[in-house]
């Protein structure tokens, strides 16, 4: 079975996550596959849009722990900052269609896509702090700036669930429709963008993000590196490990980690 499942309608690129048995958990290839698949489109004068979602009962689940654990991203060109790149690269419009779990990645991914339905049964989480670990997809600087500080922190710090209605009114998804009518939407949405005139959709597009996107790419790249740090530190260990074995971590008495000059 493909992980990542790509087909064309027309001027849509439709982009699913298909490993509905763990809740479309990210593996190393799979930011690799999606990253391909972005920089194609981009390149690719007759896709207009992609319509990005989930297969089976959620969105996506974050890393997958136990690929994550033997691949732990590096400061570098990592399979996670391919995928970075390609979406802050993407000119054209990204609609998603969210539901069931959308968490770490499953979350911060979003921010960089332009339409985000979300279905009436997503579950969204930040929970990087909770693994011993920094949040990363720019989401550093993306959150903060779109719903404000006091509010980031208390998604970001607290790494606690947020419903679909708490989304909407921070301003994190455009619209909360019922669960059966969530791929509809957002494939009428993807139908009605590819039928504009394109290199205007995606002028606009550039317009609105070039006065964010130097601050976007220095965040990235601090996330990078202080990443690349805390998840080989003694308390991401012990986070992993609880995590694994279902047990609260244990962090009184990590040591601090080496900063990040």
């Amino acid at each position: 079975m493909t992980d990542i499942v790509t087909e064309r309608s027309g001027n849509i690129l439709r982009i699913q996550l298909n490993r509905p048995a763990v809740k479309n958990a990210m593996t190393s290839a799979m930011y690799i596959v999606l990253a391909d698949a972005f920089n194609a489109a981009a390149k690719d004068d007759q896709i207009r849009v992609v319509l990005w979602h989930g297969a089976g009962d959620s969105f996506c689940a974050g890393n997958d722990i136990g690929d994550f654990v033997k691949h732990p991203p590096g400061a570098g060109e990592s399979p996670q900052a391919l995928l970075i790149k390609a979406l802050i690269d993407f000119d054209k419009p990204i609609v998603t269609a969210v539901h069931g779990a959308a968490i770490g990645g499953g979350t911060t991914m979003l921010m960089h896509c332009d339409f985000v339905y979300a279905g009436e049964s997503a579950k969204f989480q930040i929970p990087f702090v909770n693994l011993a670990l920094v949040p990363e997809f720019g989401s550093s600087c993306t959150i903060p700036a779109r719903i404000g500080y006091l509010r980031a922190a208390e998604l970001i710090l607290t790494g606690h669930f947020f419903d679909a209605r708490r989304a909407a009114e921070l301003g994190l998804v455009t619209q909360v429709v019922p669960d059966q009518n969530l791929l509809a939407t957002a494939t009428d949405t993807a139908q009605k963008l590819a039928a504009k005139a394109p290199h205007a959709l995606q002028a606009c597009k550039r317009l609105m993000k070039q006065s964010t996107r130097e601050q976007l790419e220095q965040a990235v790249k601090r996330e990078n590196e202080e990443f690349s740090v805390h998840v080989r530190s003694a308390e991401a260990k012990e986070a992993f490990a609880a995590f694994l074995e279902k047990r609260p971590p244990n962090f009184s008495r990590m040591k601090e980690p080496v900063a990040v000059a």
